[in-house]
């Protein structure tokens, strides 16, 4: 009898010809990189925020607010907030890695 390679358990049995089995490794195996890109995602959102709030931006949305508060914010604009060339290229590549993960905005 074949048995799985990572749990060791038998294949085949009555559900193995249903097209059950498939469906449900093929929910299984994309759960795992899904939940790792959102996870991913999550993290680019705060590293990104986490500068704008250390540079006193007024955060907007209820999500930046709940994350970061904004107490002791200064600028209303974005564009306002004073960046230092090391946090603009910081940004500017936490960008572009939410942009080709496809992170929501």
């Amino acid at each position: 009898m074949r048995r799985c390679i990572s749990s060791g358990l038998p294949l085949g049995g009555a559900l193995a010809g249903s097209g059950l089995v498939g469906s449900v490794l093929a929910i299984l195996l994309a759960a795992g990189p899904a939940q790792a890109q959102s996870e991913r995602c999550a993290d680019l959102w705060t590293s990104r925020n986490e500068i704008y709030k250390a540079r006193g931006y007024c955060f907007r949305t209820q999500r930046a607010i709940d994350a970061f508060g904004n107490a002791g914010c200064q600028y209303d604009a974005i564009e306002d907030v004073p960046l230092s060339a090391n946090d603009r290229r910081a940004v500017a590549d936490i960008v572009r890695q939410e942009r080709e993960l496809r992170c929501p905005r």
